[in-house]
């Protein structure tokens, strides 16, 4: 009863349909295989490009070429796999072309970000690893596809990006750069001798010419006479260009400044109001 009910159904379709049930396993197998096979190309070709040409675009480019190849080997072992089947595979194309241009009005955005990854990748903007600032935002770039590049905050949150929005963005790529500026402003008392003055800028000098990592020509001067103090500015480079490296430098500069200055009693200002009382006679 069982096997009138459940088991002979069941083998009459595997029966019949056994040839098409071994043809799905076997392209199963064959895209798995295929896409094995092409992420082995692309770890190979990312390895010899690296160590014969670091700045090929073609590095930033193959993420998204391999992902633009699967997809082609998989349309076409699935056409090969319904051609073999007797569907006509050239009007199902054509099918798609039609179907494709409705689509393409309708999904512009998708379209609008392959395009804009493109030239993001060519143009070698930026590369997963690398820490920029967009549009008030900034972070390290995580993951780059064919729709958006997620870039990790410093705040830790993933922000996803679509590529069209950040093809038309200013981007600054700040782990590109060679060296990063450090504009400090010390404001001192109004009281400070004129000797003392002179040693503020020296000091700020000195600092930074002993750090090793700020480069030779920095600025160190009065700035301004602001309300309650007088401003001197230190203007120089370090070539820390990362955010965590970068600010450890600036700290340590901001420290060793803040030492000298009370080693040598050159006295830091604060906001101050004074009041003249006038005598009533």
């Amino acid at each position: 009863m069982i096997d009138e009910i459940l088991i002979n159904p069941v083998v009459k379709f595997l029966e019949a349909h056994a040839k098409f049930i071994i043809g799905v396993l076997v392209n199963i197998v064959l895209i798995w295989a295929a896409c094995k096979i092409i992420d082995t190309f692309q770890r190979n070709i990312e390895k010899n490009l690296a160590k014969k040409m670091s700045d090929s675009p073609l590095l930033n480019l193959m993420p998204v070429l391999t992902k633009i190849l699967k997809a082609l080997v998989i349309f076409i072992l699935l056409a090969g796999f319904l051609q073999s089947f007797g569907y006509n595979v050239a009007s199902l194309i054509a099918g798609f072309g039609i179907t494709g241009l409705a689509v393409g009005f309708a999904a512009k955005e998708a379209i609008g970000n392959i395009f804009g990854s493109f030239g993001l990748l060519a143009d070698r903007v930026y590369k997963i690893g690398e820490y920029i600032k967009f549009n008030g935002y900034e972070g390290t770039v995580e993951n780059i596809n064919l729709r958006s590049t997620t870039v990790r905050s410093l705040e830790g949150f993933a922000i996803n990006v679509p590529n069209n929005l950040l093809a038309n963005e200013e981007i600054t790529n700040v782990s590109q750069t060679n060296a990063r500026r450090i504009d400090l402003t010390v404001d001192i008392e109004y009281g400070t001798s004129n000797e003392k003055i002179d040693r503020a800028c020296e000091i700020l000098r000195e600092v930074a010419r002993r750090d090793e990592t700020i480069l030779d020509g920095e600025y160190a001067f009065i700035e301004n006479l602001a309300p309650s103090s007088i401003a001197v500015r230190l203007v120089c480079y370090t070539t820390k260009a990362s955010w965590g490296e970068y600010v450890y430098v600036k700290s340590r500069v901001i420290r060793e400044i803040i030492h000298r200055y009370r080693e040598e009693g050159i006295e830091f200002a604060f906001p101050s109001t004074s009041v003249y009382m006038a005598k009533s006679e």
